[in-house]
């Protein structure tokens, strides 16, 4: 015969939300007021809106800033102004390398070396070092290199030629800073391991260092790109028709001076808007190996502030 255990009543839910039936009371979400944020931007409108009175009131003729700005010199300097860039800066990439490698070695005289055309070209103005290139015929009448090339000095040094050295050589050691904190930013590790598998230095450096070195290489040299955009407009005083060179003989004879630094201002913008969204997106490409989600870009930026504003009006 067994016990019967007396249990007690059936345990009964609680009452109250979430009880069987009982739905939860739905929460109201009360988005966060930014009071600040819409004082800001009213603020900003005003002041360009004010600007924007202030230079219409100016005695500007803005009809010849539309009519010129697609003229076919300044299209021609534009031009000249994206080559001369992208010329100087290779230039300067390459001798930064190579002088950043120098100025890392154990070799004292290659280390010296590199320190002194560092210390020379970064401490003279690069206006200076283009007149200096520019004048170089007056001192030497000849450039001879024996047997291997012999020329006057006037037919070497073309305005090309004088800008294309006077800001490569500049950006060369400027580079070589940058590219020697990019090298120094990459653990000894690295290269102690790639020598116990056999490599050489030179090998060590292509293959391990600068790949792992270019996330910390590519952000200032993106700078450095966009500062040479602006600094091309120096090469006008060697006589090389760039963009502001060609937008002042412009306005010289137009009479339209003021115009067409507008118009050279406005081409400015639009070469380092295009040359800064390509170094946006090369930065995202370089930095997939050292974070673990890359950051958003504007479109998905906007796209999100877009949802939200959308969010906080269906809430309201």
């Amino acid at each position: 015969m067994t016990d019967k255990i007396d249990k007690g009543p059936a345990a009964t839910p609680p009452a109250g939300p979430g009880a069987a039936g009982t739905p939860y009371e739905a929460i109201k979400a009360i988005p966060v007021r930014h009071y600040g944020r819409w004082i800001s931007a009213v603020v900003v409108a005003v002041l360009l809106a004010w600007l924007v009175y202030a230079f219409s009131q100016g005695k500007v003729i803005w009809a010849t800033v539309g009519d010129k700005l697609f003229d076919p010199s300044v299209i021609a300097g534009l031009g000249n102004t994206v080559i001369i860039s992208v010329s100087s800066m290779a230039l300067g990439l390459v001798l930064g390398i190579l002088f950043a490698v120098m100025r890392l070695s154990n070799n004292p005289v290659t280390s010296f070396v590199s320190w002194l055309y560092i210390w020379f070209f970064r401490g003279t103005p690069v206006y200076v070092q283009l007149l200096v290139w520019f004048s170089l015929p007056l001192i030497f009448q000849y450039i001879n290199l024996g047997p291997i090339y012999k020329n006057e000095t006037v037919d070497v040094m073309t305005p090309f030629m004088v800008a294309l050295l006077g800001l490569g050589l500049n950006e060369g050691a400027y580079m070589a800073e940058i590219v020697r904190a990019g090298i120094q930013s990459v653990d000894e590790g690295q290269s102690e391991a790639s020598h116990a598998l056999g490599m050489t230095r030179t090998q060590t450096m292509r293959r391990v260092v600068l790949p792992q070195a270019m996330r910390v290489i590519i952000p200032p040299t993106g700078n450095e790109f966009i500062n040479m955009l602006k600094t091309s407009s120096l090469v006008s005083a060697v006589q090389y028709t760039e963009l502001l060179r060609a937008s002042s003989n412009i306005g010289s004879t137009a009479g339209a001076v003021i115009e067409m630094y507008f118009v050279a201002s406005i081409w400015y913008l639009a070469l380092t808007s295009v040359f800064s969204v390509g170094q946006y997106y090369l930065e995202r490409r370089y930095a997939r190996g050292s974070l673990r989600s890359l950051p958003p870009t504007p479109f998905q930026r906007l796209k999100a502030n877009l949802n939200m504003f959308r969010r906080t009006e269906v809430a309201k």
